[in-house]
Order: structure tokens, then C-alpha cells, then sequence
């Protein structure tokens, strides 16, 4: 990852908002999950622990924590990329962690002797670690089992005789509802992530279905037309072949219907095709609000009073289904604005979106465009798109009296 502050920041502002849920809740667990360790550390400098075991003790509780901190931390990354489904959970990512939380267990027991008042705390910190860096792998059950065993682990640094320290009922309470708190605040973050990206899957799901729904569609409507046509022309075909042989005068004419048949499928198949790409700049402007803010994307449309003639409407809803089928194919967009103009001299339309990715040639123009650039040239119009500050446009005009012709 790259240290410089501004490539950071361009990678936050292209990022989906999934994945700036994520980052912000992964970041955010992490430095929650730290905090234990932490408090480790902070309680071996401070606690006073006098001579060579107290130090032995100190000092050591210390270096293992700091252990334990890497090692949970890595754990946690691990079990939150099994829990979405991105990799397989393998038990050797618990050895080091679970290792070092033995250690600090037997390390805190020995606080009885130098510090009682600290053995509580020193014993149930690691467990309690350990137990929320495995959260994201652990069924609620056994995370709720996992949460009485260091309450209990705790509890029992006070039935030693030794320690000579006194249950202090409400501080008791307080510390089972933090870990309680803390560990259902975790298990629910990373339950939310798991929906988050379900979510996401499920709407690139519904968006391939869409395509592939109106691609059987069109499939049917040829299959009934050329089905009937093509079952016809053989019949017809066989009748006048058989007439031929007869030397019969209405094989010719028979042929002549077959002929008119082939036409006929050919007028309707073309009505078919209008159909799918017949464009009006209306509709394509409620579609592109659809599509893009199903997709996430902050969708904002100016039109004019005027109704745009005819013509020139479907040449500019050819640019807007264009650029918006680049903006949710090509592009991280998080907003896009359509501005529909009419002037006394000219009609035009600009899509501007947020979007640019920082690897590829963003600002040159795809083979959709260069095909709509076409159309709008037949009109004596114009299509320019540039890429500028993280910003994508695509400008289109067209002579205003070429569009009443």
C-alpha cells in the first residue's frame, strides 16, 4: 500500500461503499481489539511487582502480550475473510495466538503473589483477547460459552487462599456485562459486514438476470417468428418441389409464395429489432435513474421546459444509454449528473460522474461512444468525452435545426 497521503485518499474516494464499510469496520475492530493488550502492557509497566519474579513476571507479561497483540490481530484478519467466504479456515492460525494466551494465564496467576489486585485483570485480558479475535469463526453458543469461561477464570483467581483479595460484587457485574457487550459488538459488526456484501452480490446478480431476461425475451420473439415462418416455407417449399415434378404451372406460383413468406419474416423480424432499438431520450433518462441509483450512484437530472424534437431525442438517448452503461460498467462512481439542454441554436446533453478508475485509460472513448459519435455526425452534431480531476464528462451537441428537420 502506498504511503503517499493523496493515493490513499483517491483509493478511499474510488472504493464502493462496501468496501468503505468494511475498511471502516475492520479498522475500527482492529484498534477495539488492540485495546486489550494494550491494557496488558499498561498494567505489567505500572503494577508493582518487587524482585527478581516480580520483574521476571513484569517483564515477560509485557513481551508476551505485545506477542499476543500481533498474533490476535492476525488471527481476527483471518477469521473476518473465512467468515465472508474468502478463504478457508485452517487450524494452524490458532497456534501462536492460543499460545501466548496460555502463557499470560499462567503469567497473571503468578500476580497473586506479587500483586493480588491486579490478578483478576491480569488473568481474563488475554482470554478475554482471544476470545473476540476468534469471534468471527464462533457460533453465537460458543461464543456465549467462551464469554462464562474467563468470567469463571477471573472468578477464580479470588477462590485462591493466597490472594487474600475480596469479590467485589458490582465490580464483578461490571466487567461480565463489558465482555458481554464487547464480544456481541463484535460478533454483530461482523454479522453486518457478512449482509453487506450479500447484499452486493445479490444486486450484481439481479443485474446479470436482468440482461439475461431480455435476452430470452428477444429469443422468443425471433423463435415465434421464425418458428411459424420456417415450419410454412417447408411445407411449401415440398408442395411446390412436388408440383415441379408434375410439370404443374402453380409449382411457380407456389415458389412465389415462399418467396413472399421469407419477405414477410424478414419485414417482421426487422419490427423486432426496431423495437429493441428504437431510443427515446424520456425514457432512456428514467432508465439511467433506475440503473444508476440501483447500482449506489447519487443520480441527478436537468432537463429543459421545451420537449427536444425528435430526431435529435433519440440520437442524445443513444448518449445517455451509452455513457451511463459506462458509468456502472467502467467506473467507481458515486454520483452522476445528466444535463438535458435547448438552446435557440443547438440541443445537447453532458454526463458528468466521479468515477475514474486510477488504472486504465479512463478518458478515451469506448466503441459504444465512438458508435454514437457517428449517429450524432449524421446530424452534423459533435461528441467529446475527457477525463479531469477524478471526474469523467461526456459532451454531446447537435445543430438545433438538424433535430426539427
Amino acid at each position: 500500500m502506498s504511503s503517499d497521503p493523496a493515493t490513499g485518499l483517491r483509493t478511499w474516494v474510488g472504493s464502493t461503499d462496501p468496501e468503505r464499510f468494511e475498511a471502516y469496520h475492520r479498522w475500527s475492530l482492529h484498534l477495539l481489539l488492540a485495546a486489550g493488550p494494550v491494557v496488558q502492557g499498561f498494567l505489567a509497566i505500572t503494577v508493582a511487582a518487587p524482585g527478581t519474579t516480580g520483574a521476571v513476571i513484569r517483564w515477560g507479561y509485557l513481551l508476551v502480550s505485545l506477542v499476543q497483540l500481533v498474533s490476535t490481530e492476525v488471527l481476527f484478519a483471518r477469521g473476518l475473510d473465512v467468515y465472508l467466504g474468502r478463504q478457508r479456515w485452517r487450524r494452524a492460525h490458532l497456534g501462536l495466538p492460543i499460545a501466548s494466551t496460555g502463557v499470560l494465564g499462567l503469567l497473571g496467576f503468578g500476580y497473586l503473589q506479587l500483586a493480588p489486585e491486579a490478578a483478576a485483570a491480569a488473568v481474563t485480558l488475554p482470554a478475554a483477547t482471544a476470545l473476540v479475535a476468534l469471534s468471527p469463526v464462533l457460533t453465537i453458543r460458543v461464543l456465549l460459552l467462551g464469554v462464562g469461561g474467563v468470567l469463571l477464570l477471573g472468578l477464580a483467581t479470588y477462590a485462591v487462599p493466597a490472594a487474600e483479595v475480596e469479590l467485589d460484587g458490582g465490580r464483578a457485574v461490571t466487567v461480565a456485562v463489558m465482555l458481554v457487550a464487547v464480544a456481541a459488538s463484535f460478533r454483530v459488526s461482523v454479522w453486518m459486514l457478512g449482509v453487506v456484501w450479500e447484499q452486493e452480490r445479490r444486486r450484481e446478480v439481479d443485474a446479470r438476470l436482468a440482461v439475461v431476461e431480455e435476452r430470452l425475451r428477444f429469443s422468443r420473439d425471433l423463435h415465434d417468428i421464425f418458428g411459424r415462418t420456417l415450419a410454412t416455407v417447408a411445407v411449401r417449399s415440398e408442395l411446390a418441389a412436388e408440383l415441379a415434378r408434375r410439370g404443374e404451372p402453380r409449382g411457380a406460383e407456389t415458389m412465389l409464395e415462399v418467396r413472399q413468406l421469407a419477405q414477410d419474416a424478414l419485414k417482421e423480424v426487422r419490427a423486432v429489432v426496431e423495437g429493441y432499438r428504437r431510443v427515446d431520450l424520456d425514457t432512456e433518462l428514467l432508465g439511467a435513474q433506475d440503473i444508476l441509483r440501483s447500482a449506489g450512484v447519487r443520480t441527478t437530472v436537468h432537463g429543459p421546459d421545451q420537449e427536444v424534437p425528435a430526431p435529435a431525442a433519440e440520437a442524445l438517448g443513444w448518449v445517455v444509454r451509452e455513457a451511463v452503461t459506462n458509468v456502472v460498467r467502467h467506473s467507481d462512481a458515486r454520483s452522476c449528473d445528466i444535463t438535458v439542454t435547448l438552446t435557440t441554436d443547438q440541443v445537447g446533453v453532458q454526463v458528468d460522474n466521479d468515477g475514474v478508475r486510477s488504472s486504465g485509460p479512463a478518458s478515451s472513448a469506448g466503441s459504444g461512444l465512438l458508435g454514437v459519435a457517428e449517429r450524432l455526425a449524421a446530424l452534423g452534431g459533435t461528441l467529446h468525452s475527457k477525463s479531469e480531476d477524478g471526474q469523467f464528462r461526456v459532451t454531446a451537441t447537435i445543430p438545433r435545426e438538424a433535430g426539427s428537420r
